[in-house]
């Protein structure tokens, strides 16, 4: 468990801002509608979501990617359980974890299973919340990603923006990312930016840029090509 938690600052005390990177943890406007958007959405979930998929994630966060997709599944009809990864250099504190939750009360049922098992999660364990299980990795994501060795179904590239925070966005951890997709597998994040998008086509994605959530010009999303 991190000795040390990272720092925030709150938008109308209500969106957590980091004050390493200085950037919001999502949307100002509504952070549940961007995620949806961009990562539910922009991986085709929850039409693929099934038993066993796989989901990895670069930045946890408040969890919100997390929680969301858990709400997503439980509107469906699917049974079993979606596995989910994720990948925090700067984890919060319980404290601020649970008010960043209070935004949205839609997701209080699975929030409150995170809350309360947070410092297991902190430490590494995989913790079952049912229909879904949960790990974390915390750390510099360089080493964590190379510890990581499974096939994923989908990613959701959620760290602060590339400008802010370059070391999440580098062609090593991108190329990492590549190589623990399955032939088939997706991508999807809120950023642009074109050396990303280069990165991954390079990497074997085939990539789309569309329209960005409310007033962002563009994202991205991808599919990995299958080498024949």
């Amino acid at each position: 468990m991190p000795k040390k938690y990272a720092t925030l600052s709150w938008h109308d005390e209500t969106v957590p801002i980091s004050d390493k990177f200085d950037d919001a943890y999502y949307s100002l406007e509504n952070g549940l509608l961007e995620t949806n958007y961009v990562f539910l959405e922009g991986n085709n979930l929850p039409k693929r979501l099934n038993d066993g998929f796989l989901i990895a994630e670069l930045g946890f966060g408040t969890g919100l990617n997390f929680l969301a997709t858990c709400a997503a599944w439980n509107k469906s009809s699917k049974t079993g359980k979606f596995d989910f990864v994720s990948f925090e250099g700067y984890p919060i504190s319980r404290p601020d974890l649970r008010k960043a939750h209070i935004l949205f009360p839609e997701l209080t049922e699975y929030a409150e299973t995170l809350q309360d098992r947070w410092e297991e999660i902190l430490e590494g364990n995989l913790v079952d919340f049912g229909f879904a299980s949960l790990r974390v990795f915390t750390g510099d994501i360089s080493s964590t990603l190379i510890e990581f060795n499974s096939e994923v179904d989908c990613w959701y590239l959620d760290g602060f923006a590339p400008r802010k925070n370059p070391e999440m966005w580098t062609d090593h951890i991108l190329k990492l990312v590549a190589l623990r997709t399955k032939n088939g597998g997706s991508f999807s994040t809120y950023t642009a930016a074109g050396h990303v998008r280069r990165s991954l086509e390079l990497l074997g994605f085939e990539v789309i840029r569309q329209k960005g959530f409310s007033k962002k010009r563009h994202m991205i999303r991808g599919t990995k090509i299958a080498n024949d």
